[in-house]
């Protein structure tokens, strides 16, 4: 089967590419997704991401190699393998990322891409419910809601302690700064999760001009003696199939996949597919390099007075609040369990906010275990979680074998740097500070962990090397730039030496940004398929 464009991957970027592609009518679009369709409630409730951390009916659930600065742990990267993708399985927290991320990937050498360049099509994306203003879109697809206003009492308590210990309140992570404490938005419709295959997808599938093919796992992609890429082959239901593109095959595959995808067709650096005995098409070193990712830790604690914690484990508060959701669309069913937070200095040095910061009414283990569900604490508790903004450590993702089934080597390489270690002492005294200021101090009957003991740089590293995960916030293997020999895609996502061939997802990222990725990834693809839209129309 033949079409204009394949777009490989519907998570947050594919979906709306495959819309936009597909809008004016005049363009054949095929979307390529591995895993099924997201029809289940589970989806559509905010606090349902809970029952897809550790489906893998849902969830490729990838886990690193053994990480040598973690103890030789494997860190637990859930990836979403489902219509939807990440978006559809993860707690919808709505940041875009500070100016100077966005200026700094134009500094790289991608023109186009400053935060002035980029704003109008957060905008575009985006409906908040404020309304539209400089900052904010008011008839996008995504729905964006504040949870200002109905967050719990202990969250109210943490802001006041910002505020006094000085640090500056910021009402909008999304509008003229970044920094400061804050509630987040949420990207939520009536108490409805908000993302692109709702939004972008599901009405875009009535038009004749757009295929899916779901539970299709692309295994390489179709590549002509002259370099060009002509299609892809999958394996769907236990049939290979292979699907022609007459103008691209676009990668929105992710920050893992796409990578992986690239180096079993070939496409990558010559060593690395030599040694997995496969033909090089192109050398491509810099594939699967510049890993970046948020590492967090959370320190817990004991409140005095109740916080979520009781509801959540009782089946008479979950009922209540399971009502609060079905009658209303409100309630803590309707909103992420990261409610306040913010973005700080870590030192009155830094230049430019430095550590993200969550605070969650909920004290909660994640436990290391599929098999486990995530509860809470039996005790009145609630947390707070930290990791650097702009982390310094680079990893890789490579492919393990030549087989499209196996799952990909993944190195963060995390706390390979000086800086990222400095910044970990930063975050853990700063959490220090604010729950020992009055306002939050009056909640805290103590410190369950690392606890007080707990106190000299070493022991504060330890307790961070050990309880530290990721927050699921892979991106940059496929790096923008001018440089081949350092990045992947040029400033209209090209991939570099390979016509056909474009890559619209968070794995073109130059540097990370500062926040939650989800946002900057739907931006990424507005304006990428702004550019393929551009180019189709003058070639």
């Amino acid at each position: 089967m033949i079409f204009d464009f394949i777009v490989v991957g519907a998570g947050s970027a594919g979906c709306i590419v495959a819309s936009r592609l597909s809008e004016s009518g005049r363009h054949t679009v095929l979307l390529i997704e591995a895993g099924g369709e997201d029809k289940s409630f589970w989806f559509k409730i905010p606090v349902g991401y809970a029952k897809s951390y550790y489906n893998p009916k849902v969830n490729w659930m990838y886990r690193t190699e053994p990480e040598p600065n973690l103890g030789c742990r494997r860190i637990y990267a859930p990836r979403g393998k489902v219509q939807g993708g990440s978006g559809s399985i993860n707690a919808m927290v709505f940041v875009r990322g500070a100016r100077q991320d966005f200026d700094d990937w134009r500094d790289a050498g991608n023109p186009g891409w400053g935060f002035d360049d980029v704003l109008p099509y957060f905008r575009k994306l985006e409906t908040h419910a404020r309304g539209e203003s400089p900052w904010h879109g008011g008839n996008g697809p995504i729905h964006v809601t504040p949870m200002r206003g109905a967050t719990h009492p202990v969250s109210d308590a943490f802001l006041d302690a910002c505020n006094e210990l000085g640090l500056p309140l910021n009402e909008d992570f999304n509008g003229a700064t970044i920094e400061g404490a804050g509630v987040y938005d949420v990207n939520t419709r009536r108490g409805q999760r908000s993302h692109s295959s709702a939004e972008y997808l599901r009405p875009a599938l009535k038009r004749a001009n757009l295929t899916i093919e779901r539970e299709a796992h692309a295994r390489r992609l179709l590549v002509e003696t002259d370099g060009r890429v002509s299609g892809i082959e999958v394996m769907q239901h236990g049939r290979a199939r292979r699907f022609s593109a007459r103008r691209e095959v676009i990668l929105a595959a992710g920050a893992v996949d796409t990578p992986k995808l690239m180096q079993l067709s070939g496409l990558g650096d010559g060593a690395t597919l030599f040694a997995q005995g496969i033909e090089t098409r192109r050398h491509l070193p810099a594939v699967g390099k510049n890993l970046q990712d948020h590492l967090c830790a959370s320190f817990y604690y004991r409140s005095k007075k109740p916080t979520l914690n009781g509801d959540f484990a009782s089946l008479i508060g979950q009922a209540r609040f399971g009502l609060m959701w079905l009658l209303k669309r409100s309630g803590p069913f309707a909103m992420s369990v990261n409610q306040a937070g913010g973005f700080f200095r870590g030192s009155p040095e830094e230049i430019r906010p430095n550590i993200q910061l969550y605070f969650n009414p909920l004290s909660y283990r994640i436990p290391d275990n599929p098999r486990a569900s995530l509860t809470p604490e039996p005790y009145p508790g609630f947390l707070i979680a930290f990791n650097a903004c702009r982390p310094t450590s680079k990893g890789t993702v490579t492919i393990a074998s030549p087989d499209a089934a196996d799952a990909p080597l993944i190195r963060p390489n995390y706390l390979s740097t000086q800086r990222d270690i400095e910044e970990v002492l930063q975050g853990s005294r700063m959490m220090r500070r604010i729950a020992n200021a009055r306002a939050l101090s009056d909640w805290v009957e103590e410190e369950v962990s690392p606890s007080k003991t707990v106190e000299s740089d070493d022991k504060l590293l330890d307790y961070f090397r050990f309880n530290s995960g990721s927050i699921y916030h892979l991106c940059g293997t496929c790096a923008m730039g001018s440089d081949p020999r350092e990045t992947v895609v040029d400033a209209r996502l090209r991939v570099h030496g390979v016509p056909g061939l474009r890559i619209v997802d968070a794995s073109v990222f130059p540097n990370i940004t500062a926040g939650n990725i989800n946002a900057p990834t739907m931006m990424v693809a507005e304006k990428g398929s702004a550019m393929i839209l551009e180019d189709a129309a003058s070639a």
